[in-house]
């Protein structure tokens, strides 16, 4: 079964998750990441609902985003019952390319992925005024061509996506089309061949590089 956790529980772990990453001597992924495991660990036995209330509390108190999303994500629990409400709300306040990234990469392109939300949640934040979350969709687009993360390719919905925001000249955007791009050459060359043909003229010159991985 596992280690059972109660309400009073929450306040305790991140307590305990926060002293860990202020003691570490060097604060980069790879030792953030060994305290994440170490907890996901000991939060096997825990419910959906309590992973999810611990790492909104970490989000509250230190916005350690790495470590409160792969607690959710590599909890299989409470990664299910994440929809387009939940995602949202985790990527509340998002102001970084880190941020974006870290929800993105980590949440919402696998929740998208394994088909928990659908294609007009991602298409909504392609349109979104707010530039964070028009990354948001393009880095979304990296689960569905990643096999790494079980990504199988996907050509059409990512195309989708790239097309809503070829047009667009805000720089993070800009470079999460690239890596969009770049991922789904990997799988689909010829298609992203076929869209930088179409659509050369209207691209932000640091998009032109991706023709070499689609040759």
């Amino acid at each position: 079964m596992g280690e059972q956790f109660g309400p009073d529980d929450v306040d305790r772990l991140a307590a305990e998750i926060h002293a860990a990453v202020e003691a570490l001597p060097v604060r980069n992924t790879p030792q953030q990441r060994a305290i994440r495991r170490e907890y996901t660990g000991k939060l096997k036995g825990a419910s959906a609902g309590f992973v999810l209330t611990l790492a909104w509390e970490l989000l509250r108190r230190d916005d350690y985003r790495d470590i409160a999303y792969e607690l959710i994500r590599y909890h299989p629990a409470a990664f299910a019952s994440l929809g387009e409400t939940e995602l949202e709300e985790l990527g509340h306040g998002m102001d970084s390319w880190g941020a974006v990234d870290a929800v993105a990469r980590t949440l919402a392109g696998p929740a998208w992925l394994h088909g928990q939300v659908d294609d007009a949640l991602i298409e909504r934040w392609a349109r979104s005024p707010d530039r964070w979350w028009r990354r948001a969709a393009l880095v979304s687009t990296v689960a569905l061509n990643v096999r790494s993360g079980g990504g199988r390719g996907d050509t059409p919905r990512t195309l989708a996506i790239c097309r809503l925001l070829v047009d667009d000249s805000d720089d993070m955007v800009v470079k999460a089309l690239s890596w969009a791009l770049r991922e789904l050459a990997v799988r689909d060359p010829a298609a992203v061949r076929a869209f930088l043909e179409d659509y050369g003229d209207r691209l932000a010159a640091r998009v032109r590089p991706v023709e070499s991985k689609a040759r």
